[in-house]
């Protein structure tokens, strides 16, 4: 196993296939666990706003018996103008671990380069692998990891690590985009019509359109992408028992419509828990070997 994870790619298949393995006995037996982080820390660098990555990772080390800090860059000396290096060097000493989530990649790896305890990303302007990691094992558990997964919407941070999962594990994974918003890591099986891309699918998922720091324009990519929108015709095109997967926050009525995200078919928040049991399990690996 690797030291830090800033990428889905830093996993090898077996990797992956282990900490699957490893997050049913976490998500089904949380009481094995609770003493596995007794006086064990875990930094939480936020530059970014969150909901499910900030409380996941904070109950879930409470699970393991451990105690997370929430840390707000704003209110630090990095807003000063320490570098990331330092800063990566100083929590190296009180902590047992770091996540962060930034809004440049290059900001997680200089911590990683820097740290001597393992960092964690837990999203950045590239990838979203604790995110993709947790969809996996839904996938898994709903019986549908080997079948064929579509993503319709923005090529971004949480398409380009589905695609780096894709190769590592050989899925049948598609990507449905609007033009000129294309995923920035190459190998996707790109189909524009979202219709014909979801023909058959065992798997649809989407993502908010715009993200954190594009609002300005998001009237007019609002508009350009609702042809994108996963609404009750597109879905009509996929199996009936096809699951429907989104990271949340979801803006219903734009990337989702209300009957698609609240149908029988939804895992939604399914997905959401799922992001604290793979969690721990990348936690287990990572600190404790």
């Amino acid at each position: 196993m690797v030291k830090h994870l800033l990428s889905v790619g830093d996993l090898s298949g077996k990797d992956i296939e282990e900490l699957l393995a490893d997050c049913v006995d976490v998500k089904t037996h949380p009481e094995k666990y609770s003493d596995s982080f007794k006086n064990k820390t875990l930094v939480m660098l936020f530059q970014k706003p969150s909901t499910r990555t900030r409380i996941s990772f904070e109950a879930g080390m409470t699970r393991l018996g451990g105690h997370a800090i929430y840390f707000d860059p704003s209110g630090s000396q990095l807003s000063r103008g320490e570098s990331v290096e330092d800063t990566a060097k100083t929590l190296a000493g009180y902590a047992d671990a770091v996540m962060a989530r930034v809004f440049a990649h290059e900001t997680v790896s200089e911590l990683a380069k820097n740290s001597i305890i393992p960092v964690i990303n837990g999203l950045s302007d590239l990838e979203h692998p604790c995110q993709i990691l947790a969809d996996l094992f839904t996938m898994k558990e709903c019986g549908k990891l080997e079948g064929k997964i579509v993503y319709v919407g923005d090529g971004n941070n949480v398409c380009n690590s589905l695609i780096v999962a894709a190769k590592i594990l050989d899925l049948v994974f598609t990507v449905s985009c609007l033009d000129g918003f294309d995923p920035s890591i190459e190998g996707a099986n790109i189909i524009r019509d979202p219709a014909k891309a979801v023909e058959d699918a065992d798997v649809i998922y989407t993502d908010a359109w715009i993200s954190m720091g594009d609002e300005k324009e998001k009237e007019a990519m609002e508009k350009a992408f609702m042809p994108y929108q996963v609404n009750s015709e597109l879905v009509s095109h996929a199996k009936k028992d096809f699951v429907f997967m989104h990271c949340l926050p979801a803006h219903r009525g734009f990337e989702v419509t209300d009957e698609v995200i609240d149908s029988e078919n939804s895992v939604v928040f399914t997905q959401a828990e799922n992001r604290m049991h793979m969690q721990n399990a990348i936690l287990l690996k990572l600190v404790k070997g």
